[in-house]
């Protein structure tokens, strides 16, 4: 029994601001904010989903152009690839571009109510400067 009662004196609580349901709010303690390091400058904009890429579909607009955007996505039922289209009103001020087209769609302020992408010319693959194998010279000693 003598170490029954000194394992309840051991278990006994302390005096605490909690045990009588009253606590002064002087008393508790803050939560530690720590500073803002991050310099706003040197911390460069993540451009996810800036631009995409297109094919005009209707240029009857003046400075506008509808680009419908294909890309690949799960079917949320059956989990396979499909295509999924989107239309995008793009802004285009010189009225350079035709139906058929392939443009890029940069992200920019909004200009109307619908548009808030400008359209871009793309860079065909033989404007890089790589010449293709059909354009390099076949060698003269072999046919």
């Amino acid at each position: 029994m003598a170490s029954l009662a000194s394992s309840l004196q051991s278990l006994k609580i302390s005096s605490s601001p909690f045990t009588h349901g009253s606590t002064p709010l002087s008393s508790l303690s803050k939560p530690i904010s720590f500073p803002n390091t991050r310099k706003p400058g040197l911390v460069p904009a993540i451009r996810a989903m800036k631009t995409m890429q297109g094919r005009v579909v209707c240029a009857t607009n003046d400075k506008t152009v509808a680009v419908e955007v294909v890309r690949l996505a799960p079917h949320p039922k059956y989990k396979r690839r499909v295509r999924m289209k989107k239309k995008y009103q793009a802004h285009d001020p010189d009225n350079v571009f035709k139906v058929g087209d392939v443009v890029r769609l940069e992200k920019s302020r909004p200009i109307s109510k619908t548009k808030s992408f400008v359209a871009l010319p793309v860079l065909k693959r033989n404007d890089l400067g790589i010449p293709m194998e059909s354009q390099q010279p076949s060698p003269l000693g072999e046919e």
